[in-house]
């Protein structure tokens, strides 16, 4: 008796509760009748996440340093490999799917290859570029190894899937992938899970204007630049009656309190941590102006989207995949420029009716073609060309 197809997602060392992407790949595949197991990092927040078989392992503590990271990956690695065997000897799996950064897993789906089972690579971001920006690096043995890993990890991947056209381009031009090989798919909001409401979420000190910032927290994503532009528009300005609300996690985070205090701007910034899904619905809610101060070309600021999805207007720094998604949706600053940064947050702040056109623009713009249901085909259609189509139940393992 034949079983159905199998498919073993390999993903990065987060816990699934904090990877949206994943969440929304995995909810995607259930949809189509596909089973869904996930095996990643434990984190109270995991068991919330409904239809999946999880399976859940420890991890070190998170890296501060250079060789904090070696140990912590290969952590990952290891325990991702242990779990893939078990799955192996279990159940079985007939493809694979591994997710960037880091680019370290081909170590564990090379010999699955071998084995005779596609290899698909989810790239996300590009670790070469990541580490140049947050080490101020531009050459060096690290780099060269980054570059290396990168490398093996399209070239042992039969199908590659790109968050947008520059790690497309990249796939291509670095990876040696033909581009028939290459599916973009996009990282959008799920527009059926906005829902415009009375929003709660409480606002310090009763101020007037509400801005935010909601993601990871690392060196390279601009923050520190972010801080330095409100400190701009409080202290040369004079806008006083406004709130600036980071939201999410990360190694930078003490870094980034540190720097609002020597900015002496603590009054009006606040940093609360991680919050759930439900909050930060409720804070894109409640604010006027989204911030993006990232000056990564190649990324494709999930935040922006979040912001759109909410009729967020938003201000950026003028880069290739910034300026592609939010399109007429917000205002562009020249890379790195904080007066006009905060000069142009200003103008949004005093303006309600260009805050609303703008918002408008964002919100139909994310509704008609950046959203996840737009994305979530061209990602089942290629599974459903490395899987057997005569066979209607596929069970997906995600690790």
């Amino acid at each position: 008796m034949s079983r159905s197809p199998r498919v073993l997602l390999l993903v990065e060392n987060l816990p699934i509760a904090r990877d949206h992407r994943l969440r929304k790949q995995a909810a995607a595949l259930l949809a189509a009748g596909i089973g869904v197991t996930v095996i990643c990092r434990s984190d109270p927040g995991n068991a919330a996440v409904r239809g999946i078989r999880l399976r859940e392992y420890g991890a070190p503590t998170d890296a501060q340093s250079k060789l904090g990271y070696l140990r912590e990956y290969g952590w990952s690695v290891l325990m991702t490999g242990w779990q893939m065997v078990r799955c192996l000897l279990s159940e079985g799996f007939d493809a694979v799917q591994v997710c960037s950064t880091p680019d370290i897993y081909f170590l564990v789906t090379v010999p699955v290859r071998m084995l005779g089972k596609p290899v698909v690579f989810d790239a996300r971001d590009l670790s070469p570029e990541i580490y140049a920006r947050r080490y101020g690096s531009s050459d060096g043995a690290m780099l060269k190894i980054l570059r290396a890993l990168e490398r093996a990890s399209y070239r042992s991947a039969d199908q590659v899937l790109a968050v947008n056209e520059s790690v497309a381009m990249v796939a291509h031009e670095r990876g040696g992938v033909p581009m028939e090989r290459v599916t973009v798919v996009g990282n959008g909001p799920v527009m059926r899970d906005v829902h415009f409401e009375e929003s709660t979420y409480p606002v310090r000190n009763g101020s007037g204007h509400l801005c935010c910032w909601v993601g990871f927290m690392g060196p390279q994503d601009g923050v520190d630049l972010a801080l330095r532009a409100v400190a701009h528009l409080i202290h040369h300005l004079q806008r006083t009656d406004a709130q600036f609300v980071f939201v999410g996690i990360g190694d930078a985070l003490p870094a980034l309190r540190q720097l609002a205090t020597e900015l002496g701007i603590d009054e009006w910034v606040s940093f609360p941590g991680w919050q759930d899904r439900e909050d930060v619905a409720k804070l894109l809610q409640k604010a006027e102006v989204g911030l993006e101060p990232n000056l990564e070309d190649f990324v494709s600021p999930v935040k922006v989207m979040e912001y759109m999805a909410y009729a967020l207007p938003t201000v950026a720094f003028d880069l290739r995949e910034t300026r592609k998604i939010l399109g007429g949706g917000g205002l562009f600053v020249p890379p790195g420029d904080v007066v006009r940064f905060a000069e142009c947050v200003e103008s949004l702040l005093k303006d309600p009716l260009t805050r609303s056109e703008l918002g408008a623009v964002a919100h139909d713009r994310v509704r008609n073609s950046l959203a996840w249901e737009h994305q979530e085909r061209p990602y089942l259609d290629l599974y459903r060309s490395l899987l057997p189509v005569d066979q209607p139940n596929v069970t997906l393992e995600m690790v």
